[in-house]
């Protein structure tokens, strides 16, 4: 078996089929793969590895260069996809292979984080990721914000097609990548590709100011509204959008919006029905994960107390070893360990703080690590739990 990045004009004739096969409908036709090759100059910056025998590709693997937003620290982040097995070599260890050659590859050029789609979260915990929140749904009636339909807020929504309001759209990501935590962007060559989704997208604007937007399409008359993720600065903007779905009420029957865990839906009005649910299964709609690639990495990051342990990180070719982690002066510094470890942490462990879906009792009784009773306080303040909500689909 030979491992070899290969070039976005190279993906077509040894990625497409190993692709294909294992995500889309098959067999494909000659227009699919032509769709396929087209598509292929907003690869070009991607980092795109191949598993070869006898000269065939059998697998597969990729990462898009990214930023993420990990508490307040904007990090260059390794979006790993387009991971794929012929049939015949499945359960051979070439996936686990590539995996660990392409995070190697992305950290030594820079990335400090990873995250992606997985089709088994458990093949992916070994590798030292850690479950991320799903995006919601909300489904309502736009009858059901009636109340927003006069009210006299303070700015405007316009309804533009995908490529005339792709600029304040995307202006409205980048600024959203320096405030939420999770959030993340690709890099300009991939993110070029969006401006020509069939999509509508709603800008809302206050004085000028973009302070929210939803991209979406309706599927027919008297059917649904289907938005992709509401994307708000603050309430205003929420209720700038709100009000712009409830005037669908004589077109639309339902309007289906993407959400994080940090909506509450059913406070959107009074007597105001919604159905919010967050749907989970393998292989389909499994949820994001993610990793650090470097615990150096989190020097810097925002913490509130003022705290230190040692921590150790087993079991990984990337981040394994002793850290000192102290919190000072409101920031975290990193430092080599001195100190006897009062932890020990998987990647997934250390992942899961550094992320805030976990807490150190959480982390322990998912058998992510060790920690000893008098760490438990230390980690949970330099930690506090935050859900991140991870916007990029990849």
């Amino acid at each position: 078996m030979q491992i070899r990045q290969v070039t976005a004009d190279e993906r077509t004739d040894t990625m497409f089929p190993l692709q294909t096969y294992a995500f889309m409908p098959s067999p494909w036709g000659d227009a699919d793969r032509e769709t396929y090759a087209r598509r292929m100059r907003y690869y070009e910056t991607a980092v795109s590895l191949v598993a070869e025998e006898d000269g065939r590709a059998v697998a597969c693997a990729a990462a898009f260069p990214m930023r993420q937003n990990v508490r307040g620290v904007v990090h260059d982040m390794a979006g790993v996809a387009s991971v794929a097995t012929h049939p015949s070599a499945r359960r051979r260890g070439f996936i686990r292979e590539l995996l660990t050659r392409l995070l190697r590859q992305m950290r030594d050029e820079g990335c400090t984080v990873s995250a992606l789609y997985p089709f088994r979260p458990s093949f992916y915990g070994r590798h030292g990721y850690v479950g991320l929140p799903r995006v919601r749904t909300a489904t309502f009636a736009p009858a059901g914000l009636a109340h927003l339909v006069g009210a006299e807020l303070p700015g405007e929504v316009e309804r533009l097609p995908m490529r005339e309001g792709f600029d304040d759209f995307n202006a409205l990501t980048l600024r959203l990548l320096g405030e939420r935590h999770g959030f993340s962007v690709y890099d300009e060559v991939r993110t070029a590709e969006f401006r020509d989704n069939q999509r509508w997208v709603a800008v809302a604007r206050v004085d000028g100011e973009v302070v929210a937007a939803v991209t979406y399409r309706i599927d027919r008359f008297g059917g649904d509204l289907v938005a992709d993720d509401l994307l708000t600065t603050g309430p205003l903007g929420r209720a700038l959008l709100l009000q712009f779905f409830a005037r669908h009420v004589d077109q639309v029957a339902r309007v289906i919006v993407t959400i994080g865990t940090d909506e509450v839906p059913e406070l959107w009005g009074t007597d105001f029905p919604v159905l919010t649910q967050g749907r989970v299964e393998q292989p389909r709609r499994s949820g994001p994960m993610a990793r650090l690639l470097s615990v150096e990495a989190l020097g810097g990051t925002a913490t509130p107390v003022n705290e230190a342990v040692t921590v150790e990180v087993v079991d990984d070719v990337l981040v394994a070893g002793c850290y000192q982690l102290t919190g000072e002066g409101g920031r975290l510094t990193v430092e080599p360990g001195k100190n006897e470890p009062r932890a020990t942490l998987t990647c997934a462990g250390i992942s899961a703080l550094a992320y805030g879906v976990l807490d150190p009792v959480e982390v322990v009784t998912r058998g992510l690590g060790r920690v000893e009773a008098s760490a438990v306080g230390p980690l949970s303040a330099l930690f506090p739990k935050r859900m991140p909500y991870l916007f990029a689909d990849f």
